[in-house]
């Protein structure tokens, strides 16, 4: 017989418990999911709420009202008492120099904007997601993409954007080529050094020494976190697609002024600023709530990807 503390032990005070495989494996499970948890951080800030609302709300506006509205952008007014009038109950923002109602040109070029961007972004993660995929685990093509990441990026971008658009003819594919072409081996590269620092991290390097099959490691380690990049990029690249749209607007090398851009808009507002400030400042102040929102969502889901911010 045994002690423990002046206490007699006798066998009649343990009980034998049998090895379990299954509890065993069991008892080391983590109910942790990785998209639920980047939700909730992301939902945890009051502003992330603010913007998903005040996103939601634009893009409403922009996609249904030209649809639903009866109400012509282009239509000119025949009298010159509804040119350059002030905003009203008539017309919310006011009209331009022939009569045009700006609130309505506003939606409309608020939804064309945002399907220019949308389809640059689309083309620029896309296309530099599966190359810089490819990028990341071929290395034998590592030192020509690293030389022609070199040659296109030491040309600035307004430059490029400029010549560019100066040399074709203006139009929507002129415009969507001039940004696509350059943003998406920005987009390879930054994918190509993510897979690289994925492919090297403790955790998978762990996997691989379990014996964890590689299907596995590539749907439960790698993909869920690239594709939290790919919406953090491509909410990016959105905001960035309207200012590039509006600035070459702003030059006259943007689409054909009889389109209704936010651009076109801001550089026709510019000039009557002085006199008739409401026609740029309205199309201004949607352009920055989208441009901000958009830009500011893409940071915070940023961070609430981070696993290290998941509790």
């Amino acid at each position: 017989m045994e002690k423990y503390k002046g206490i007699t032990l006798t066998d009649e005070m343990f009980k034998h418990f049998s090895f379990d495989d299954k509890q065993s494996e069991e008892s080391g499970y983590s109910n942790y999911s990785y998209w639920k948890s980047t939700i909730r951080t992301f939902f945890k800030s009051h502003t992330s709420k603010f913007l998903v609302v005040l996103t939601i709300v634009l893009l409403l506006f922009s996609f249904l009202y030209p649809v639903l509205s009866k109400v012509d952008p282009n239509q000119i007014s025949l009298d010159d008492t509804m040119w350059n009038s002030k905003p009203s109950g008539t017309h919310f923002f006011g009209t331009d120099g022939v009569g045009r109602d700006v609130w309505a040109r506003t939606w409309h070029g608020t939804r064309n904007s945002l399907m220019l961007a949308f389809i640059v972004a689309l083309i620029e993660v896309g296309v530099g997601s599966i190359v810089g995929s490819i990028w990341g685990y071929v290395k034998k093509i590592d030192p020509f993409m690293l030389e022609l990441y070199n040659i296109v990026t030491n040309v600035p971008s307004t430059v490029y954007l400029v010549l560019l658009t100066y040399i074709m003819k203006p139009s929507f594919t002129t415009i969507i080529i001039a940004l696509a072409s350059r943003g998406w081996l920005s987009e390879a590269k930054f994918m190509r050094n993510r897979i690289l620092s994925l492919r090297e991290s403790e955790f998978n390097i762990a996997s691989q020494c379990l014996g964890t099959p590689l299907m596995r490691i590539v749907s439960k380690n790698i993909i869920p976190q690239l594709i939290s990049l790919i919406i953090m990029e491509t909410a990016l690249t959105i905001p960035y697609s309207i200012g590039s749209e509006v600035f070459l607007g702003f030059i006259n090398l943007g689409l054909p002024q009889d389109t209704v851009t936010l651009g076109n808009m801001i550089n026709q507002g510019r000039a009557n600023f002085m006199l008739y400030p409401f026609q740029l400042i309205y199309p201004a102040l949607v352009l920055c709530l989208i441009t901000v929102s958009f830009y500011v969502l893409g940071n915070k889901f940023a961070d609430a990807s981070d696993p290290k911010n998941h509790v």
